[in-house]
């Protein structure tokens, strides 16, 4: 047989190969979002904001990890100005790790005619 010798350098080399390999992995199912998010501009994020509020309450930790807005409550201030009706409720709610944290809960009550 012809095997290598467990050196540091071969070492080395096996295990970033492995992490290379990880590191191309799509996340797990439940960290993916739901739809593509290829357009990160302030307009396309109001607009995925919009879109998830016509469904009901969300969070910030909701939008933040399905709608890829990481700033929703600018998202948020900007649809207001906008002039749609949107209110802020402050709950906790556990984030990834269990912890819980003090976030916004935003509820779309009336929706204008205008851009997001």
């Amino acid at each position: 047989m012809n095997k290598k010798k467990a050196t540091p350098k071969n070492e080395a080399a096996r295990n970033n190969m492995h992490r290379e390999s990880n590191a191309s992995a799509p996340p797990p199912a439940h960290q993916q979002p739901t739809r593509r998010l290829d357009n990160n501009s302030a307009a396309a994020q109001r607009g995925r904001v919009l879109t998830e509020l016509r469904s009901g309450p969300k969070s910030t930790l909701h939008l933040r990890r399905n709608c890829d807005v990481l700033s929703p409550a600018a998202r948020v201030l900007e649809l207001k100005q906008r002039g749609h009706h949107i209110l802020t409720h402050w709950v906790n709610e556990p984030t990834d790790c269990g912890k819980l944290h003090r976030v916004a809960l935003y509820v779309l009550l009336q929706e204008t005619g205008g851009q997001p």
